[in-house]
């Protein structure tokens, strides 16, 4: 159940430090059907709603060819997301987990990322399917599925296994 807000038994909120490290350039935003967190979906489908990503001057030109891609990675800042929690219970039920072990929007730095099935592009606004972010949010980057260009490599010596 997404909740707004409260600490759930045996979360652990903490005073994050004032930003100062790092600036964003919003280079769009998302528009979507969902207003509230409570009706938003917690991930994105590839058969959800038809949804807009508006690309604001001066980025339009960085679109050209983007019409190649059956699929893009959108990275957003999730602007109404709590920032405070290191430990989460994701069920309601009391058991926790850190932040880093979760999908939850509740992070120190909030960047939603979703794979979307590109539908079309109308000058700077691409219609786009597989969102899961509330109307209005920030775009950070958009970027080709990476799984078009990185082959997995096998398992090399040394490199980290669960268990380690």
């Amino acid at each position: 159940m997404v909740r707004l807000n409260e600490v759930r038994e045996n979360e652990i909120a903490v005073a994050p430090p004032d930003a100062s490290d790092a600036g964003l350039v919003f280079i769009g935003r998302i528009h979507t059907p969902w207003t509230s967190r409570l009706e938003c979906p917690r991930q994105g489908r590839q058969d959800g709603p038809t949804c807009e990503i508006e690309i604001f001057e001066p980025w339009v030109p960085a679109l050209d060819g983007v019409e190649a891609f059956e699929r893009l990675e959108v990275l957003y800042w999730l602007d109404r997301s709590r920032r405070d929690l290191v430990h989460q219970s994701p069920a309601s039920d009391g058991t926790t987990r850190g932040t880093f072990a979760l999908r939850s929007p509740v992070r120190p730095n909030p960047i939603g990322t979703s794979l979307v099935r590109l539908l079309g592009r109308d000058g700077a606004r691409l219609k786009v399917r597989g969102l899961d972010c509330l109307d209005g949010t920030p775009l950070i980057d958009l970027k080709p599925d990476r799984c078009l260009f990185t082959p997995i490599a096998p398992p090399q010596p040394g490199d980290f296994q669960t268990g380690d």
